[in-house]
């Protein structure tokens, strides 16, 4: 579900009527672009002035509306935190049929040797910052949309803002789910009564980046205050994240006992998103969560 990364491709090329009308907002000519590899959802390019360079990423106005003036809203959420590393935005806007978003160009570097522990510290400083369950607004998960509905706690949140729309989009596609209620009130005594934190949303591998320092990036994500423990239950679905960064959070902000019992419950969602994304083999393995939790 990523879509901003460093590595350059040759297989597409940047309108040239959107390319005038970005260096219009630039105030500076556009010397180069090269397309930038992502996800399925936008077109992403790096683009270079005489002075600086930016990323821009492209998708359709009106199959994503206000995709990304609702990242930029994200994005701006977790650099308040002063925690990581953040691609600041420089502009949102559609020309045309196309909507666009100018970030800072971040270029890529191998990691430091503190990485992976800095990484779990900063996510745990950056979980410390608390606010009603829900937030400002809708937004996406990829390219799915995802309620934000302010919730009263954890459990409520999970089921109606999560859960819920997600098991009704499967319907929708043909995909059934049996025992629900039971299911439900099951996982209500499992879901810890923590305070909700910022979470990014989306945390897999492929949505952090390493700075030109060598030092953790965050990118692309589905930002919200929830339950802290869909971060770590991501980071933990498609792997790519080290032990260490694991035992650093848990040591700057322990987690409530049990929760390694809970990582496939919040795997769910992830899951689910995916049932809708792609169907296939996720279908079987968000039954069988469920069938774990009954």
């Amino acid at each position: 579900m990523s879509d901003t990364t460093t590595h350059l491709r040759t297989s597409l090329m940047l309108n040239e009527n959107l390319k005038k009308h970005l260096s219009d907002h630039l105030d500076q000519n556009i010397t180069n672009t090269a397309a930038l590899t992502g996800g399925d959802i936008n077109d992403v390019y790096k683009i270079d002035t005489v002075t600086k360079s930016f990323v821009v990423k492209v998708n359709d106005a009106t199959a994503f509306p206000n995709m990304f003036e609702l990242e930029k809203l994200g994005l701006e959420e977790l650099a308040k935190t002063k925690t990581f590393r953040i691609p600041e935005v420089l502009h949102t806007g559609t020309f045309e049929d196309q909507s666009f978003l100018i970030l800072e160009y971040i270029d890529a570097a191998p990691k430091a040797e503190t990485f992976d522990q800095s990484f779990g510290e900063q996510l745990a400083a950056m979980h410390h910052n608390t606010a009603a369950f829900g937030f400002v607004k809708d937004n996406y998960i990829g390219s799915l949309p995802q309620a934000n509905t302010e919730e009263p706690d954890a459990v409520s949140f999970y089921i109606n803002q999560r859960l819920e729309p997600q098991f009704k989009m499967a319907r929708e596609r043909g995909y059934s789910f049996e025992k629900l209620d039971p299911f439900y009130k099951n996982i209500e005594s499992l879901i810890p009564r923590e305070p909700a934190a910022l979470i990014h949303g989306d945390l897999w591998s492929g949505n952090y980046m390493v700075s030109e320092a060598g030092k953790p990036t965050l990118i692309d994500p589905a930002t919200c205050y929830a339950p802290r423990e869909m971060d770590l239950a991501l980071m933990q679905l498609f792997g790519g994240f080290s032990s260490l960064t694991f035992e650093a959070y848990n040591s700057s902000h322990p987690l409530t006992e049990g929760w390694e019992s809970r990582i496939k419950l919040w795997q769910l969602y992830y899951i689910l998103v995916h049932v809708n994304l792609f169907g296939g083999p996720y279908y079987a393995s968000a039954k069988a969560i469920l069938k774990q939790y009954l």
